[in-house]
């Protein structure tokens, strides 16, 4: 009533300013579109980012550090090279194959994501809405509230460092051509893949596999993937697997920092949306890590009688990986358990199981890869399969009925099955999928560099050297430095991972 409107209001002033900015309105312009989450947007645009810099400059940094130091430029351009050509193919045609329209039960529409009206929409998963047996919507469509540009840069850096990771058990003897090769063909035929299942709206996504971020699609995959590329490329010179010190640990350090702090983009973005779930998945991310760090330094301690630099970063990763498939989805406690398990299991198969297997001491896998990746994605998954509590399945998952198995029913129990059923799948793909790519490869060029270029290293392969140690690059000669090389002087019983594998 005019009686109760402030004096003002009655005599037809204007009405008093809104409280919430201007700038934080919707609608407020042609760039405000009444569906844009601003807050949200400028999150998930700060996640991709922290993600990106995991592979430029963090992988780039602790490959080219980890490495021998004849081989720092190679490895650390394999993955600078292998982050462009990834941005490239995901914008041609990859992203859509992950999350377009529904090709096959376990793949995508390829098509480009480059125009203007395609990125500038609000942002669609046109293959996620859930539906009950009675065909009756039991959650909607993925929808986050912001631009279709976003969520394909976001899903992009995600994919490059996918391609990274696979290219830490290739470092130090792949021809650098036929990687050049290999990094389209495996983001077209066997990432999309991964993605697309258990992201994208497929077959393990409307079944129930549980993925937070990556523990099976990014993690599971690179780790086979590398294992099995390895085998066809073959191993490193004898020198190189005899003794290969890294050039530069503290380098190597400030790689492996970059990794972990970036890891709160990797889980805390994949909620698309700055949330409660987003808040739980960046601290569980880090119990985790933190957890699995020290319980890798204790065995270390314990059976080697020395803390391991390297395998504390060993330890670390594998801390962020098994987290990685559960990290919105399970409690404190079980972030701590899920860590003192990834910093004992993955070192139990890299320290002791792999020097008695002839299979794994026949394949070289530089930076053991399949252990911090493979292992530790496989356990992470399983892992949530049992820890997944139900209220936070609630907040992020399409089938809201979701539950790991300590909260019982015939549900959780499932989960655990549907864990087990969605790894063999990334398994068994990978193997086959990496295969072909390396067999067809090798028919136009060869896998493996040739013996002169692994005896000499980045000199022969790039003409670049890491370090120019004698002059202004110029190459150690012996025959004119009366200098020896200490790093001979290299501990045998090292336990970093470039040691033992």
């Amino acid at each position: 009533m005019l009686a109760s409107q402030p004096a003002s209001q009655a005599m037809g002033a204007a009405p008093p300013p809104n409280p919430v900015p201007v700038a934080y309105q919707a609608g407020t312009s042609l760039a405000v579109p009444p569906w844009l989450n601003k807050g949200d947007n400028g999150w998930q645009m700060i996640a991709a980012t922290l993600v990106g810099l995991q592979s430029v400059p963090g992988l780039v940094i602790l490959y080219g550090s980890i490495v021998k130091k004849k081989w720092a430029v190679n490895s650390a351009f394999m993955a600078l090279y292998a982050f462009a050509a990834v941005v490239i193919c995901w914008v041609t045609w990859a992203y859509k194959m992950s999350f377009g329209h529904k090709l096959l039960p376990f793949w995508g529409k390829g098509g480009p994501a480059l125009g203007q009206k395609f990125l500038l929409e609000w942002t669609t998963l046109p293959e996620t809405t859930q539906y009950f047996g009675n065909g009756e919507v039991e959650t909607p469509m993925a929808r986050p509230y912001f631009p279709m540009a976003t969520m394909v840069w976001f899903q992009c850096v995600f994919a490059a460092i996918t391609i990274v990771i696979l290219a830490g058990s290739l470092l130090a003897r792949m021809n650098i051509k036929a990687w050049m090769m290999f990094v389209p063909l495996w983001l077209t035929f066997s990432y999309t893949v991964g993605a697309f299942s258990l992201w994208g709206g497929g077959f393990l996504f409307h079944w129930g596999v549980i993925d937070y971020s990556g523990g099976y699609v990014i993690h599971l995959s690179s780790g086979i993937a590398g294992f099995t590329a390895a085998y066809w490329v073959g191993p490193r010179s004898r020198k190189d697997r005899e003794r290969f010190p890294p050039n530069n640990v503290l380098l190597m350090l400030a790689g492996a920092g970059l990794l972990w702090m970036g890891w709160a983009g990797f889980n805390g973005g994949d909620p698309y949306a700055a949330n409660i779930d987003s808040s739980m998945a960046v601290l569980n991310t880090n119990i985790s890590a933190a957890t699995s760090l020290l319980v890798w330094t204790w065995l270390d301690v314990i059976f080697f009688k020395k803390p391991s630099v390297i395998g504390a970063v060993q330890g670390m990763i594998t801390g962020l990986v098994c987290i990685t498939p559960g990290a919105g989805l399970v409690q404190g406690w079980a972030a701590i358990i899920m860590g003192v398990l990834s910093g004992s299991v993955p070192w139990f198969t890299m320290m002791i199981i792999h020097k008695r297997s002839k299979l794994l001491q026949k394949v070289d896998d530089t930076l053991g890869v399949f252990h911090t990746h493979a292992v530790a994605g496989l356990l992470g998954g399983m892992l949530t399969g049992i820890f997944a509590e139900p209220q936070l399945c609630n907040l992020f998952l399409p089938i809201v009925s979701s539950r790991g198995g300590v909260y019982g029913g015939t549900t959780g129990g499932k989960q655990v099955l549907k864990q087990m059923v969605g790894g063999l799948f990334i398994i068994g793909w990978n193997l086959v999928v990496t295969t072909v790519i390396c067999i067809v490869i090798n028919l136009v060029i060869p896998l493996r560099m040739l013996e002169a270029e692994l005896l000499i290293g980045d000199d022969a392969v790039h003409g670049e050297e890491a370090y120019a140690l004698w002059g202004d690059g110029e190459k150690y000669d012996p025959s004119r430095h009366d200098i020896f090389d200490d790093t001979s002087h290299i501990n045998p019983s090292s336990t970093g991972a470039t040691q033992v594998v």
